[in-house]
């Protein structure tokens, strides 16, 4: 490992709890406008459905627009709760509005990256929307561990498209063989990277994932004992 020189981080799911924040976000909605859906239970049903639409994003099968509107209207189908198109809509506002105004990490996200920032170049390469994921980084306080912030916005193309992390390199002033990439979705961080002709590391906090032919960690200080 001694050829790294930069290391790049997704940011939802891998370094920022998606899932715990998008709690919040949504109990706050719900408590001033729809008191009687319980948060848990729509996050549990919602958390899956968002993965599979942002799948669909990420491929270009959807649009942005469809993908926050389809992951809400597709988990009050699951719930069967009555509301209209135009709440919807609402909720979709509010929703990214209130989520980076949260800023739970995953255990031992501040650690890692105190640990390896004055050992390495730290950056984000991410599919979400930029203005949304700056306020993550800011608000979380975690703006200042990276030296560049890649968003498929500024990219043009999303991972897992190897033109992305072209983008993130030439950025970062960087390349491939000194560069290893760290993320929750093997589909887009894991293979995007590997096709790209880069080394990637899964974190798998849930342990879901059975192949044995990626390098994976289920705790991200695991990472101080490979880089």
């Amino acid at each position: 490992m001694n050829t790294i020189t930069d290391i790049f981080f997704d940011l939802d799911h891998t370094l920022w709890d998606f899932d715990k924040n998008s709690v919040l976000a949504f109990d706050k909605i719900f408590k001033a406008n729809h008191p009687t859906i319980d948060t848990n239970q729509f996050v549990e049903i919602y958390a899956p459905i968002n993965q599979a639409c942002w799948k669909l994003y990420q491929v270009d099968k959807i649009t942005h627009e469809e993908l926050r509107y389809q992951r809400l209207k597709q988990t009050f189908d699951v719930l069967n709760y009555t509301i209209s198109n135009e709440e919807i809509d609402q909720i979709s506002v509010d929703y990214i509005e209130f989520l980076p105004d949260n800023n739970l990490l995953f255990d031992g996200a501040k650690e890692l990256l105190e640990y390896l920032f004055s050992k390495y170049n730290l950056h984000i390469i991410t599919n979400g929307f930029a203005e949304v994921q700056s306020r993550k980084l800011k608000n979380s306080g975690i703006e200042s561990y990276f030296k560049t912030i890649t968003n498929s916005e500024k990219a043009g193309v999303k991972k897992p498209h190897r033109n992305i992390f072209e983008f993130a390199l030439s950025l970062a002033k960087t390349n491939k063989e000194n560069s290893i990439m760290i993320g929750d979705c093997i589909e887009a961080d894991v293979q995007g990277a590997i096709n790209f002709g880069m080394r990637a590391i899964l974190f798998d906090e849930k342990n879901t994932n059975t192949s044995n032919n990626v390098e994976k960690i289920n705790h991200l200080l695991e990472l101080k004992k490979i880089i």
